[in-house]
């Protein structure tokens, strides 16, 4: 996904569990599974990778990236994706 090598102060990495929490919490019960949660932390550490270290950039953009890769737009309310 592209965070190889990437170093990461502990306060980042803090931020990015809240925001993986936050992000898995809007995935109905049924699909969020560790696998999901998994491709959402992926796309948080990708994104974090590049510099961005904006909670909602980096919880929009994993939850954009994994809905649009699995289909599950249609489970998410349209208040949970107006994030």
């Amino acid at each position: 996904m592209g965070a190889t090598g990437a170093v990461f102060q502990p306060e980042l990495i803090e931020l990015m569990r809240t925001i993986l929490d936050d992000a898995a919490a809007m995935i109905p019960e049924a699909k969020r599974t560790s696998t999901m949660k998994a491709e959402i932390a992926s796309h948080i550490l990708a994104c974090a990778a590049k510099g961005e270290r904006d909670p909602k950039a980096l919880k929009n953009s994993a939850l954009l990236a994994v809905v649009e890769c699995t289909h599950y737009s249609h489970d998410i309310s349209p208040e949970r994706r107006a994030v």
